[in-house]
């Protein structure tokens, strides 16, 4: 890892959403220097699933050689942060360095997304970032480190990243705008620069949107802190730049980058907003026993091997094929891949997994065995079939029959599958991400 060069001793950071994951990460690396941070996050009591409060930060910033300041701030209200830039000038004499890391996601379509998702994301993200870098510059403009960094991507208009999350997509680039503009206005005296992770980066967040598992795919905060403090540590001639973590630091000498996995050798899922050559990184994916699906899967064969007397195979229990309506098949017509993952899943559903997950998901397949199917985890025992079924359906999902096969089987991720646009959902999200934890039970038995 990057080590600590002591130049950013006695420098105050001004740090949002500063109380857990990324920006509590960059924290904790200045606070190694003895800089001071201002926490200036939302989390001041104990959240029932999230890590951490600012005051809990607050502590683990000083235990690592810094002084802390927390102060409750939501990036939406822009007197909470005109009053905590007034206590950290106070307190701290100044501000040298704003961290705009605070963010709003919802990965939804434009006729899914409630306005008041989209109100969040765009006074959260672009909103904020524009309010705290301009409550903050005054100070900045007078302090000799002068850096503003914004946790948001390159500007990418390929439209494959605005057609599955729209709003969220514009929310991020407007972050990313203000380093263009910013970066030209106070040229010579600011340096406005963005970051942005190579590879997903394990936070509660990714959990939510992944859930089991996920994190194998993912590194850890460190490689951004490490990246965040190489930017701060540099000239303030050094801005306009949108920085991809992994490639600023090996131009810095950084060459094992397993330090930083949470998982060494495991294939890593890819991040938002970079286009990364599918054929490449589908083979370096595939070297690692992965399964990427930016790359179109080859037609899974629905025929099943024949008996070695040239007969077609029986069902698992010695009878004849059944459909999922329990109709007798023909024996030389064995099930299609869908077919025989409903069976399985018909099979394995039972009244514990019906409780814990009470939602009713409706799958519009294309391809070769294109149509309607569904499962219900809600209603009595549950059930799951071809066709619409006979309640109301909390979750759409559209996909092609091959990739629905291989996520039941536990060859493909639904975060990967959603962030690829192979996986369109419509309808609860909630319910949604408690698909995954669903398929690991099922998976074991296709």
């Amino acid at each position: 890892m990057l080590p600590n060069t002591g130049k950013l001793a006695g420098c105050t950071l001004f740090i949002t959403g500063a109380s857990r994951g990324i920006g509590k990460a960059i924290a904790l690396k200045a606070a190694k220097d003895g800089a001071n941070i201002v926490i200036a996050a939302k989390t001041g009591e104990p959240h029932r699933t999230l890590p951490g409060t600012i005051y809990t930060a607050a502590e683990e910033i000083e235990a690592a050689g810094g002084k802390a300041l927390p102060c409750i701030v939501n990036v939406r209200e822009e007197q909470q942060i005109a009053d905590a830039v007034e206590k950290a000038v106070q307190k701290f004499g100044g501000i040298d360095i704003l961290v705009n890391n605070a963010s709003a996601i919802s990965l939804t379509g434009t006729l899914e997304t409630p306005t008041k998702k989209v109100d969040l994301m765009m006074s959260a993200n672009t909103r904020g970032t524009y309010l705290a870098s301009k409550i903050c510059l005054p100070y900045l403009r007078k302090s000799n480190i002068a850096h503003i960094l914004n946790i948001s991507p390159p500007i990418n208009l390929n439209p494959i990243w605005f057609k599955n999350h729209c709003a969220y997509t514009i929310s991020k680039y407007g972050m990313s705008m203000c380093v263009l503009g910013m970066a030209e206005e106070f040229r010579g005296e600011v340096a406005v620069n963005a970051l942005w992770p190579q590879t997903a980066i394990h936070t509660s967040a990714m959990d939510m949107l992944g859930g089991a598992g996920v994190e194998q795919q993912c590194r850890k905060t460190d490689i951004l802190a490490d990246a965040a403090y190489c930017i701060l540590t540099k000239p303030k001639s050094f801005t306009g730049n949108f920085v991809i973590d992994e490639n600023l630091l090996r131009e810095e000498g950084i060459k094992n980058f397993d330090v930083y996995a949470v998982a060494p050798g495991h294939p890593l899922l890819p991040d938002f907003f970079l286009d990364v050559d599918p054929d490449t990184l589908a083979m370096k994916m595939e070297a690692h026993g992965a399964s990427p699906v930016f790359r179109e899967g080859k037609k899974i064969e629905s025929a099943k091997p024949e008996g070695p007397d040239g007969a077609k195979p029986e069902g698992h229990d010695g009878t004849k094929s059944e459909g999922l309506d329990g109709a007798e098949s023909a024996a030389v017509k064995p099930l299609g891949p869908v077919e025989e993952t409903f069976k399985i899943i018909k099979g394995a559903i039972s009244e514990d997994v019906v409780r814990s997950t009470q939602g009713v998901y409706l799958f519009e397949l294309s391809g070769d065995e294109g149509g309607t199917w569904y499962i219900d985890l809600k209603n009595k025992a549950g059930s799951a079939g071809i066709g619409e079924p006979p309640v109301k359906v909390d979750v759409v999902m559209s996909m092609s029959s091959g990739d629905f096969v291989k996520m039941f089987s536990g060859k493909l991720k639904p975060t990967m599958a959603f962030m690829s646009g192979k996986l369109k959902i419509k309808g609860n999200m909630a319910l949604a991400m408690k698909l995954e934890k669903m398929m690991t039970q099922f998976s074991s038995k296709l």
